[in-house]
């Protein structure tokens, strides 16, 4: 069985709930040597940043053991840019969150082998933070990026989204919404979607198992790999072409294009939007009762391509505790804050409850959870993963900071400065060389 299939059955388990298993009491913090303050760098996503701090707060005063603390990092910065300088000064966070950059940080975080928070979740969803037998993490949730719509707006231009089964039905989609005076579809341009959520639809489409997809990594990391002579990237291209085409706006490269996505499909301006269901929570803020979907981005004119009829599902995240600079009683702290947020009823609420009851709206991925989320694009990834329509997140062996190299290449094609052939060939470049982290290399 292959990875995807694997994270689709796991996955699944995990969005219907094991409902014989009882949720598990949190550590409790009943008692202590001595209170301790835990500081963490970030809030997961900055989407969520209100309803995560909720949650910090709501544990901080559920005992008196120990303070969480939230310390924002720059967003114009990658992860390792943002903490290297904070263990350089003997400051480092004890909760870190990041995915790509694991390896880079298996030798300075804990173990989480034998905790009962790693105990709850389904082998699979550990592997991508095990690290020589070390697991450096513990997930967050599943997530899912490809075509969010507006159920609205494409019920008014008669696009129905179920019957969208290639890339030629996708541009007719377009064009009937265009016809009916919407946007087609907001196209974001910013580096960290098309670097790491864009890239994915080729790598994931590559090869048709988790094996050839890191062969195809391994050609591009020794040089051997030409990208402009595989078809599967040439119809990635196209893809990628034709929602610069169709795109609703100009490029927008700064930190403003997130929220201008989700005001222009929220408020029914344009049709689609090429992101995650991590949006979801700010859409439903942005317009109550609104409908909002998520679908396969095809990017063939074969409706029997592989994963042209898939989402790309998978673990955007994982929680990494600091054991070099952090005392005893912090990693303590760290191991109970989490463990209270996935499986306390006050904490499952934060994590899965609705936006309206200032939850996350996360999709469980720990066994035992009772609270389970209620959006459609949840219900919609559970029955994507049911029916066994995913595709992989390849981008969680990108080597750390080529997401960042990938984005900015995509930037430059999406504004027009380099040609398809050029991109290739800056993807090609920014691989050559690097370290198979995804095969146990250490750099």
């Amino acid at each position: 069985m292959n990875k995807a299939t694997k994270f689709a059955a796991i996955a699944l388990a995990s969005v219907l709930a094991l409902s014989g298993t009882g949720a598990v009491a949190a550590n409790a913090a009943g008692s202590c040597a001595k209170p301790a303050k835990v500081t963490m760098l970030g809030t997961i996503k900055t989407e969520i940043k209100d309803q995560f701090l909720a949650a910090v707060k709501d544990y901080n005063s559920s005992q008196k053991c120990y303070t969480v603390t939230s310390i924002p990092g720059d967003g114009k910065l990658t992860f390792l840019q943002n903490v290297t300088p904070m263990y350089a000064a003997k400051h480092a966070p004890t909760i870190m969150y990041t995915l790509q950059e694991i390896p880079d940080m298996a030798n300075k975080v804990m173990d989480w082998n034998g905790t009962k928070l790693a105990s709850l979740v389904p082998k699979g969803l550990l592997a991508a933070a095990n690290v020589g037998g070390k697991q450096v993490g513990v997930p967050s949730t599943a997530e899912a990026f490809g075509l969010l719509y507006n159920k609205t707006v494409l019920t008014k231009a008669g696009v129905d989204p179920t019957k969208i089964a290639t890339r030629t039905d996708l541009e007719a989609a377009f064009q009937a919404l265009q016809a009916k005076g919407f946007g087609a579809v907001h196209f974001s341009a910013l580096w960290w979607s098309l670097g790491a959520h864009l890239t994915n639809t080729y790598f994931a489409n590559a090869a048709t198992t988790h094996e050839g997809r890191l062969k195809v990594l391994d050609a591009l990391a020794d040089g051997t790999k030409d990208l402009s002579a595989d078809p599967v990237f040439q119809n990635y291209l196209a893809t990628f072409s034709l929602l610069k085409k169709y795109a609703d706006a100009k490029p927008n490269l700064t930190d403003t294009e997130y929220d201008t996505a989700v005001a222009d499909l929220a408020s029914g301006k344009t049709g689609f939007w090429f992101m995650g269901n991590w949006a979801e929570p700010n859409l439903l803020t942005a317009q109550p009762g609104t409908d909002f979907g998520i679908m396969p981005l095809p990017i063939s004119t074969n409706a029997k391509a592989y994963g042209n009829n898939s989402i790309s599902v998978g673990v955007p995240g994982y929680f990494m505790v600091d054991k070099v600079q952090s005392t005893p009683e912090q990693r303590a702290g760290a191991i109970d804050f989490l463990t209270w947020l996935y499986t306390s009823p006050k904490g499952q609420q934060h994590v899965a409850g609705s936006v309206k009851s200032g939850g996350m709206s996360f999709i469980p991925v720990y066994n035992g959870f009772k609270v389970q989320p209620q959006t459609t694009m949840a219900k919609q990834i559970a029955g994507f993963v049911s029916a066994g329509k995913t595709i992989e997140w390849i981008n969680t062996y990108y080597p750390a900071g080529g997401q960042d190299l990938y984005g900015a290449s995509g930037q430059k094609f999406i504004t027009d400065k380099i040609t398809g052939a050029q991109y290739a060939a800056e993807l090609e470049a920014a691989w050559k060389g690097a370290v198979k982290t995804w095969r146990g290399a250490k750099k």
